[in-house]
């Protein structure tokens, strides 16, 4: 099960990372690989960028830190795919760690990027919410300038490849795990790249006086665990196991059945319900 207080220390970190956060251990480059079928993990460390490819073009999800792009540029031509070839870019939430290279990726790729309305607008503006249960100060990052946005459950699409946006709030208002479908052979899996649900906040923040974002934890508490999810794909991906599974050699090593998402959402809702027992004192 995912340790919900190291998640917490990793999200939070995140958040605020300096200009020297490239150089830590969250941003070391990885060899990319086949999680299933046509989706391939092209990301770093400790920070998910999956690519779903097809012969019409490609989508990426996620662009990590300012300096990812190059890493995840490479990881994208070793495994044979072309950078100019991915069309769509599609963000989870307006944290640096995930949206930093957003802006570089799509002037390497001349892709569109898409994103639900709270987390367009944070592109837009190169900065995170003043709401943000995380904020302390703009953590700034390159503007996006053109940002395409989606409706709960809308399709994108390119060529044969179809991901649903589903929005799991909460962790930010905007924030939006994604779910699509990869075959192999006659087989085929339903993968959820799921975005950070963890409680977590600056100091002094306290989530019982924001009830309505308890209500939108318990919104995507409940999206995910309907959601059909063979494979889980965690915007970090230690939080669903991605290195211990690939490192067990076993043939389809990233299908379970859907525990993997259910898993993800226990370690989320006990740290919610620890937080707010602690906040109430009890």
């Amino acid at each position: 099960m995912i340790n919900p207080l190291l998640a917490a220390v990793f999200c939070g970190l995140a958040v605020f990372a300096d200009a020297h956060a490239a150089d830590d251990d969250w941003n070391k480059p990885v060899e990319p690989f086949q999680i299933y079928g046509n989706t391939y993990y092209v990301g770093v460390s400790s920070l998910s960028s999956v690519l779903v490819t097809s012969p019409q073009g490609h989508i990426l999800l996620d662009g990590g830190y300012p300096d990812s792009p190059q890493r995840i540029a490479a990881s994208v031509r070793k495994l044979g795919f072309r950078v100019r070839d991915i069309k769509l870019i599609l963000s989870s939430h307006d944290h640096f760690d995930h949206v930093g290279g957003i802006a570089e990726l799509q002037r390497m790729t001349g892709a569109t990027v898409v994103a639900s309305p709270p987390t367009a607008a944070g592109l837009k503006r190169g900065s995170m919410a003043k709401d943000d249960p995380q904020f302390v100060g703009s953590t700034p990052f390159a503007k996006v300038s053109k940002v395409r946005t989606v409706r709960d459950g809308e399709t994108v699409k390119v060529g044969p490849l179809a991901v649903t946006a589903m929005f799991t709030p909460g962790h930010t208002e905007g924030g939006t795990s994604w779910r699509w479908r990869s075959c192999e052979q006659d087989r085929c899996a339903s993968i959820v790249y799921a975005d950070s649900i963890n409680a977590i906040s600056s100091d002094g923040y306290k989530f019982t006086e924001h009830p309505e974002v308890v209500k939108q934890f318990e919104q995507s508490y409940a999206a995910l665990e309907r959601a059909p999810c063979d494979i889980i794909v965690a915007v970090h991906p230690e939080f669903s196991g991605m290195w211990e599974k690939r490192k067990s050699g076993k043939p389809d090593a990233f299908l379970d059945g859907g525990e993997g998402c259910k898993a993800y959402v226990k370690a989320a809702r006990d740290k919610l319900n620890l937080r707010l027992a602690s906040e109430a004192g009890k």
